[in-house]
């Protein structure tokens, strides 16, 4: 991420296409996803369908993303009031841009979905054994960024990785091809797009970095601090109706499939139940979030987010803490409660 990402003047011109028009009802909220649709994004469409963003006085245009760095910068841009990307594109953009920076204002994922995916065969079966093999991943992409940090907790020599970059929707067949021994990206989709392209479930293996020793937080809802001092009634309903849409998609899984394939002709809700399924279990419904409720902050956590993103990055002036993590904007903790 690099200063370029705000060029940001392009503000308007960067709006994505619509799922869904808000409906005339409350307060307009511009919202951009970091995907196209996949399961978790259920909580919000259900949010719409339900009435529950309406009952709370907003009225939300919920667009698709095109990658959480994408979605980042058309946040920080004004394009978007609100946006749901992983934190730690955050770090660099904002100690580029204190003037626009993000803030993280409710963690939907309580641990990062960044992997480390091989499949039986390749000679791998710890992360210890990834040294010396191929591994796999676009240049600059998260994952791979802070991998030497998930090294380092695992106990990977990651000096004698040899490392192959590529394009993004290119990495998964190249895994499947041989072409490489593993790859970092995120679990969900990369093991749900191997299981899509014919791989047998039980060949993939995987070690999330967040189970493995570097128990980073994941992706979240960020807004720009100074439209949240502008708006923070309309912040606080937001994510008010996203732990309300959150409930009734856990409650309801195959509704909430359904409710996207009304919006997405194409949308697998048979495969995207599933992988909301391991989404549920690896990163929104840890044990943390049982005992604390959702959207439950550790500063110290956070703090070691912001320290490996800043040694991955290089950056120089990371941002502080309470400058990028807030509380302020979730319901009291009895509403927050699993």
């Amino acid at each position: 991420m690099q200063r370029r990402h705000l060029m940001i003047a392009a503000g308007a011109a960067l709006a994505m296409p619509a799922i869904r028009p808000a409906s005339a009802q409350g307060k307009p909220v511009r919202f951009a996803l970091d995907w196209a649709l996949q399961g978790n994004h259920a909580m919000w469409v259900l949010a719409d369908d339900k009435g529950i963003f309406r009952d709370n006085g907003l009225s939300v245009k919920i667009d698709r993303g095109f990658g959480s760095g994408d979605t980042a910068v058309k946040v920080a841009s004004g394009a978007y009031d609100l946006g749901f990307t992983d934190i730690s594109t955050a770090v660099k953009l904002n100690a580029d841009n204190p003037d626009k920076r993000l803030v993280s204002i409710y963690q939907v994922f309580d641990r990062t979905a960044a992997a480390l995916i091989t499949l039986k065969g390749r000679g791998i079966n710890s992360p210890k054994d990834v040294a010396g093999k191929k591994v796999g991943a676009p240049e600059g992409e998260g994952s791979r960024m802070i991998f030497p940090a998930f090294a380092k907790a695992a106990g990977v020599e990651a000096d004698k990785i040899k490392w192959t970059s590529m394009a993004a929707n290119l990495r998964d067949t190249m895994l499947a091809q041989g072409q490489v021994d593993a790859v970092t990206g995120f679990l969900f989709t990369t093991h749900f797009n191997l299981v899509g392209i014919g791989i047998p479930e039980d060949n993939i293996l995987a070690w999330p970095y967040a189970e493995n020793g570097l128990d980073l937080y994941g992706s979240a809802v960020v807004a720009r601090a100074d439209w949240l001092e502008k708006n923070p009634q309309i912040a606080s309903a937001f994510v008010k109706s996203s732990i309300l849409g959150l409930r009734a998609l856990l409650a309801d899984i195959p509704g909430g499939m359904a409710a996207i394939k009304k919006r997405e002709a194409l949308f697998d809700e048979a495969l995207e139940a599933r992988r909301f399924a391991m989404t549920r279990d690896r990163s929104i419904l840890t044990p943390n979030v049982k005992q604390n409720g959702f959207g439950y902050l550790d500063m110290t956590r956070a703090e070691t987010l912001i320290r490996v993103n800043a040694e991955a990055y290089g950056v120089s002036n990371p941002p502080s803490v309470a400058s990028m993590f807030t509380s302020d904007f979730l319901p009291p903790v009895a509403e927050r409660q699993v």
